[in-house]
């Protein structure tokens, strides 16, 4: 079977189900008794891959690199860290869109058992100046066009090496000569003579020139990956992931994508300086000799043509990536038959998105539903996903296997019953070993429970059914408290978005002179359709026909556009201060 290819192992003992874990139920005894690899990211993938050297590893802008020259790249990268003084423990910081550089950087320091440092390539100078300042990094590799953006903060940082690196570096010859042409001569870049900077060529000949032999002790237990998120709070936080814990989710990863085989495509356009991106969509694929197609952003052109000529067979994303698509009038012509998984994650897929993104996948020959996945950095990525017989309308699937899931009391943290709703609680193989240098907001979101075990707690708000499928509801701080009572801006969303003229909604709420709160709804309407009163009324209507009472939205304000997260969620935070200040 294919999980046996990506490192399990079958235990000879069968792990009887607990009544009250009914999800295990959708697993088969192999896939229960998963036993998890205790060997480095590197060596894992390494071994993973074998001798199938030939295959294609990664695929950018039609540039196909061989598991061969894959390897050969990451090695020259470990050597060219250790002629320069990186060393077991030390930490590097990648700021990069996706690109095959980025992927040789992070396997080399692991292989020299150095931790990765991820980073949003359009974080702002604050952000950067944060995150460089906690990791005290010494080194730095950064896409080339962020240069002027954040040399000062660069120069004010820790950071005594720094690699700069075009997005053109890997793209066929004729592509490369255009991208620097239209693009590449604009970009501002160090002079020479500033030894603090160095040009990626400069790096890999280092590289070459180093032939003394290293090794490297990494146990599964080490630090390994560095990646950033508000956590639970909102405030910027680095989220230390172990060998072990990025491992788990490959292996994880691969009962959920059964039908995956060796040479099949995934389009990787999440991002890898997120959890989703890099541990799904790069390392669980490579583990599968999986051609990763890397897409550094959105362009409708590019995208079209990796769907028309490639005909990927796995992507993950985003809901405004699905919308995108949708609304890309070029894949009217794509046949999507070969689809094997298509999975949203990262942000909350409403009903009605969901049913309007099957209906137009079938439209375009794909056999299958949207699958839907759900977790926090906190856990790498993924926690829960809709496995086979448990994609209901609305769900968020099962807990990997291997997890555990259960819903707390919000306020006293004891476990409830299946069906009630409650804080989502995770315990499992894939969870962080905590906030970097934050030990109190570590030990506020990591409790160990009466049962011994240490416990994820997601401030997210949700339940388990009878049959042991999980529903998300809402974060637990986005949660609005109208007159006593629960309102959960998403149940509002859900509603609001089934009107056909609606395309985003986002509710928050704002206050009231005595029933404390109210939601407020701020809404965006499809292209062509006018904010006229009886659109408005019309929603209304709607919301009074399936909402209670205290959840009727106070206001409906509609807007042109809505605010989004780097992440590309919709950023209902600045929603809230936006409103604030207005008042």
């Amino acid at each position: 079977m294919i999980f046996e290819k990506i490192g399990f192992k079958i235990k000879n003992i069968f792990k009887p189900k607990k009544k009250n874990e009914p999800w295990l139920d959708y697993y088969s005894r192999e896939e229960r008794s998963i036993k998890f690899t205790k060997k480095s990211i590197y060596h894992f993938m390494k071994d993973n891959v074998g001798d199938d050297k030939d295959l294609i590893a990664l695929n950018y802008f039609d540039n196909r690199i061989t598991y061969y020259d894959f390897f050969k790249s990451i090695n020259v990268c470990a050597r060219g860290l250790r002629e320069f003084g990186v060393k077991e423990g030390d930490i590097v910081t990648i700021c990069t869109p996706n690109m095959p550089e980025a992927i040789y950087v992070f396997y080399a320091c692991n292989k020299i058992g150095a931790i990765c440092d991820i980073i949003h390539p359009l974080s702002s100078k604050d952000e950067l100046k944060i995150y460089l300042n906690e990791s005290k990094t010494r080194f730095l590799f950064l896409v080339d066009f962020d240069y002027e953006n954040y040399k000062e903060v660069i120069e004010e940082s820790l950071v005594y090496k720094t690699i700069l690196i075009s997005p053109s570096q890997s793209m066929p010859l004729a592509l490369s000569i255009g991208y620097n042409i239209f693009k590449g001569i604009k970009v501002k870049k160090p002079k020479r003579s500033d030894h603090a900077y160095m040009t990626w060529a400069d790096f890999i000949d280092a590289g070459i020139q180093n032939k003394k032999p290293f090794t490297a002790d990494v146990k599964p237990e080490d630090a390994a990956l560095i990646l950033h998120s508000g956590g639970t709070t909102g405030k910027p936080k680095g989220i230390v992931i172990s060998n072990a814990s990025f491992n788990a989710l490959a292996q994880q990863s691969a009962v959920n994508v059964i039908d995956v085989r060796p040479k099949d495509k995934i389009v990787t356009i999440l991002p890898i300086f997120h959890g989703f991106g890099l541990g799904v969509c790069v390392h669980t694929p490579l583990c599968l000799r999986v051609e990763t197609i890397l897409v550094p952003q959105y362009d409708e052109k590019r995208f079209y043509k990796i769907w028309k000529y490639d005909k990927p067979n796995v992507i993950l994303g985003v809901p405004t990536l699905w919308e995108g698509m949708m609304n890309n009038k070029r894949f009217a012509d794509v046949d999507m038959s070969g689809l094997k998984y298509i999975v949203s994650g990262g942000d909350l897929l409403t009903i009605p998105q969901e049913m309007k993104i099957n209906k137009w996948l079938h439209e375009h020959g794909a056999k299958i539903n949207i699958a839907k996945g759900y977790g926090m950095t906190e856990s790498v990525a993924a926690t829960c996903y809709t496995f086979p017989g448990t994609n209901e309308p609305g769900s968020i699937g099962i807990p990997m296997v291997g997890n555990r899931y259960k819903i707390c009391d919000p306020e006293t943290h004891k476990e409830l019953p299946l069906g009630t709703e409650g804080e989502i609680c995770v315990n499992g193989p894939t969870l962080m070993m905590g906030y970097l240098n934050n030990k109190e907001e570590t030990d506020n979101v990591l409790r160990r429970h009466d049962d011994g075990e240490l416990w994820l707690h997601t401030g997210d708000i949700g339940y388990i059914s009878l049959n042991g499928i999980v529903y998300y509801t809402q974060r637990l701080k986005r949660m609005i408290i109208v007159s006593g009572f629960n309102v959960y801006p998403s149940q509002i969303e859900n509603v609001i978005s089934k009107h056909t003229a609606v395309d985003k909604v986002c509710v928050i709420g704002i206050p009231h002179p005595y029933k404390m709160h109210v939601p407020k709804a701020f809404i965006v309407l499809k292209k062509g359709t006018t904010n006229t009163a009886k659109v408005k009324a019309e929603i209304k209507a709607l919301c009074r026909r399936e909402l209670s009472v205290y959840a009727m939205p106070k206001d409906f304000e509609f807007r042109d556009d809505l605010p989004k997260t780097l992440y590309g969620k919709i950023d209902y935070r600045t929603i809230e201060k936006e409103e604030n200040q207005n008042k």
